[in-house]
Order: C-alpha cells, then structure tokens, then sequence
C-alpha cells in the first residue's frame, strides 16, 4: 500500500514537472513573450518598491473631480482684465493686449524665440567640433560630453538655478531654455554635419583647407536644410517647455499660473490660461510645419496631417 502510495505521488510530481517543463519550453520558443513577462516581473518589484498604492490612484480621482468642479467653466476675464501686477509691467493703455494670457503667450514666444537664436549661434561651432568628420576624435568626444551634461539637467533645474542667480523674470528663462537649447540642438546637428556627403569634404581636404573652413564652406552648406529644419522644431519644443519655466519664476505664461494657484487657487482663470496655451502651441506647430517642409529633402515624405488629427490625437480616418 506504502509502495502504491509513493508511486502515486511521484507520478503527479512527475506530471506536475513535465508540466512545467513544456510550459518553460513554449515560454523559451517565444521571445516576445519572454520580453513581456520580463517587463511584467520587474514592472510589479518595481511598483512594490515605490510602495504604490491603488487606493491613492482612488483618492486622485476624488481630487480631480473636486478640482475639475471648481475649474469648469473656464473664466476667460484673463484674456480681457489688465494684469497691473505684470512682470515686467504692461505699458499699453489698452486693457486686453495687457491681460495675463496675451502678456504671458508672448512672452513665452519671445523667450522660445531669443533662446533659439542665442542657442543656435552657440551650438552650431559646438556641434562641428563635436563631429567626428570634422574633428580629431579625442576633441569630438570632449564637446560631446560637454553638450551632454547642458541636455541632461532639465530646463526647468536650469531656470531654477538662474532665478537664484539673476532674480525673477523672464532673463531667467531666457538664460535656462538657452543653455538647454544649446545641448539639445547641439546634438541635433553634429549628428546631422555627420551625415553630409563625403565628396565634399574630401574635395576641401584636397585643396589643403583647414577644419573650420571645411565646415563653415562645405559640411554647414551642405547640411543647411536640416540645421534650418531643427532650428523650427527647437522654437516649437522652447515654446512649449518655455511656458512651463515660469512656473518656478522664469517669466512666461506659467508665472500666471502660479500667480492664480498660489495661494488663490482661482482654478477656472488657470484652465482658461491652458486653453490659451493649447492653442497658441497648435497655431504655432502647424506654421513652424508648414515652413519646415520647405527645407526638407524631396525624398523625405512629410506626412500632412488633418486638423482633426492635431486636436484628437487618436482619431483616424481614411484617406483625405
């Protein structure tokens, strides 16, 4: 009976690895199933980790019903009432041109601007000698590290750190989105500078050029529709990160929206600005788009998209 007993237990226990042997087995075949339950392990040792809790996610939904009941509907008096309290102050005599929303846009606008130009000139020099094509190795891989420590402090750290140095104020913002712009286009561009035709470069070489005329007469001519192509693509990016600096004091429309949450919590006026905000950005995307096309390759295909499409990312439709 023992005997039949144990043959019993060790044919389940059996059965039970060839079980998971052939699970193992049909797991080792599929390497996207792998990848995912990978993903899944450490996705679930990372939220235990954090210590993540659903019921916080819960209390968020309570919050945001409580916060969208106070917002809705949108109090559009930032668009006509004078904001005295402007910095720097509004001159005109004309209440509505200085309300929070039109003072704020532009000058969101004109710190993407001044923070394109500036970090244009100063990442153009820096991005040639970042390319390898153009550049001896050793001193490539210095500037690249150079351009990688701007790019990797955030802008908003960056504006931060210029609002202690130089006070409130759009100079603040000005300074942070250009050091920013510097890092981000200067990658943008040497690896573009990498990318130009050979030829032309050893036709330079040829004729016994130094490096820097190399660049500044050949590799940047040759290069100049994509330069021109990420210059209107840094604007766009700085006018939408630049309205987020102001939050910490870097002038912009997100200095009005801290002036509404802090400390009068006037939610509506601050869903008001962001409608502003959202539009001014689509406006602006879709002109920086249309001018961008200009400069691109005639065999690069830019996909035109559909107005319904910018403002209902996820709609799709067949044909135009």
């Amino acid at each position: 009976m023992r005997f039949q007993t144990s043959s019993v237990f060790l044919n389940w226990g059996g059965s039970k690895l060839s079980v998971f042997k052939r699970i193992f087995q049909a797991i080792a075949k599929r390497t996207l199933l792998k990848v995912t339950l990978v993903f899944m392990l450490f996705s679930i040792l990372t939220i235990a980790h954090l210590q993540i809790s659903i019921s916080r996610i819960g209390e968020a939904a309570t919050n945001l019903l409580v916060i969208w009941g106070e917002a809705w509907p949108p109090d559009f008096s930032v668009l006509t009432n004078r904001a005295s309290w402007a910095h720097p102050p509004c001159e005109s005599s004309i209440d509505w041109v200085c309300s929070p929303a039109i003072v704020g846009m532009v000058q969101t606008i004109e710190i993407a601007f001044l923070a394109t130009v500036f970090g244009m000139a100063l990442s153009l020099p820096l991005a040639a000698m970042s390319a390898t094509n153009l550049s001896p190795k050793w001193l490539a891989q210095v500037i690249r590290q150079v351009l990688a420590a701007l790019r990797v402090v955030p802008s908003l750290i960056w504006a931060l750190i210029f609002v202690i140095l130089v006070g409130i104020g759009p100079l603040a913002g000005v300074l942070a989105m250009t050091i920013y712009t510097v890092g981000y286009l200067g990658k943008l561009q040497y690896e573009a500078l990498e990318g130009v035709s050979r030829e032309p470069l050893e036709v330079a070489r040829a004729m016994g050029l130094p490096r820097w005329q190399t660049a500044r007469y050949f590799a940047i001519p040759e290069a100049s529709n994509s330069l021109i192509s990420q210059m209107l693509f840094m604007f766009e990016y700085n006018v939408r990160h630049g309205s987020v600096v102001g939050l910490v004091g870097a002038g912009g429309i997100g200095w009005y929206m801290q002036y509404y949450l802090e400390p009068f919590k006037l939610y509506d006026r601050v869903l008001a600005l962001i409608l502003v905000m959202y539009v001014s950005v689509i406006l602006i995307d879709q002109l920086s788009l249309q001018i961008r096309r200009g400069f691109i390759e005639e065999d690069e295909r830019v996909q035109r998209p559909r107005w319904r499409e910018v403002f209902l990312p996820f709609s799709t439709g067949k044909g135009d």
